[in-house]
């Protein structure tokens, strides 16, 4: 199963792809966090996208395709996070592997904002575990959301690892409006792309618990016939 999970900045696809990858077996492949394990590690390519990353910025194409080369080749059960975000990567993409679906969460700008700049995750690069301080209640365009605090156990440190939790130096209101334009701008086209290629598409509103949007989306996922 080759799946990508796709989505405006912080709509939770992290969340969800620690989700998928625990139920079905999958290898999660997020390029956001490799970026930023070698950022920590100061590697060459730490330093070649360090300051595409603390300014919002796209990672350009040829950087971002032969990281994901390497990751996906002669692989066949992975889910990709943060990959493609641009026509360019997803045409490369089409020459290494064939995707079987698409994952869509959907959310409003306004939500993405407010959650973003409460995001917390765990400082160890090894780790996946992700946390939210923002306490949100709201109706907007008709869509109820309820989306209650993700809280550790003990304040600041993380279940999983018992390391400290950190905010992401991105992860402030105008780095975060940057992002959302930028996805906008150069994403979006990408769901184009695919739709006309006729990749199944599975989609979901991220307003209310983790869970129970998860067992929503595993729900549509069989309904679609990707998995049993």
């Amino acid at each position: 199963m080759k799946l990508l999970i796709f989505g405006a900045p912080g709509v939770g696809k992290g969340i969800f792809g620690s989700k998928l990858k625990a139920r079905f077996g999958l290898e999660k492949i997020a390029t956001g966090d490799i970026f930023r394990e070698e950022i920590k590690a100061g590697t060459e390519l730490g330093k070649k996208v360090q300051d595409y990353l603390a300014k919002g910025l796209l990672v350009p194409d040829e950087i971002v395709i032969d990281v994901v080369k390497k990751r996906v080749q002669n692989k066949d059960n992975f889910l990709l996070d943060g990959f493609p975000r641009t026509v360019a990567q997803a045409k490369a993409l089409d020459k290494l592997t064939k995707i079987d679906a698409i994952i869509k969460i959907n959310s409003f700008d306004e939500i993405l904002i407010e959650k973003i700049s409460a995001r917390r995750i765990c400082s160890n690069p090894k780790c996946d575990g992700n946390y939210n301080i923002a306490d949100i209640h709201k109706v907007i365009n008709g869509i109820r959301f309820d989306l209650p605090p993700l809280l550790p156990k003990k304040d600041m440190i993380c279940d999983k690892c018992g390391s400290k939790l950190i905010q992401r130096p991105d992860d402030n209101p105008e780095t975060i409006k940057e992002r959302l334009q930028i996805y906008k701008e150069q994403s979006e086209p990408v769901l184009e792309y695919y739709k006309k290629k006729k990749v199944p598409f599975i989609e979901i509103w991220s307003n209310k618990e983790p869970e129970l949007v998860f067992e929503e989306l595993v729900q549509k996922m069989k309904e679609a016939g990707v998995v049993k």
